[in-house]
């Protein structure tokens, strides 16, 4: 998209004046909308942004990945249905209510 000389013209004052604005206010919401009219201007800086907020959700994703497998890891080594505790209980069932060696009906 080729801009004419007076579209890049209106745009440039007005990223000069949200510049101007957020530098006096602090406001996140010019800074924003300086940056997307920076962006109409040259394009390659959309692409460049782009690009890097992938890598860092990339990032953001792999880490997440490695501490919930690092969470199930520990709970796997402390698994208290994987030890071996003794009986210490008397055993309920009599022989005739065992059902080992008894065909099912």
């Amino acid at each position: 998209m080729s801009l004419t000389p007076w579209q890049r013209t209106t745009i440039l004052g007005a990223v000069t004046y949200l510049k101007n604005l957020d530098h006096i206010a602090r406001d996140a919401r010019a800074e924003a909308l300086t940056q997307g009219l920076m962006e109409v201007l040259e394009p390659s800086r959309r692409t460049i942004r782009l690009q890097r907020e992938a890598a860092q959700a990339a990032t953001a994703s792999a880490q997440a990945g490695r501490e919930r497998r690092a969470g199930r890891e520990r709970r796997l080594k402390n698994d208290r249905r994987q030890e071996q505790l003794p009986f210490t209980g008397i055993d309920r069932r009599s022989g005739g209510d065992r059902r080992a060696n008894h065909r099912r009906g």
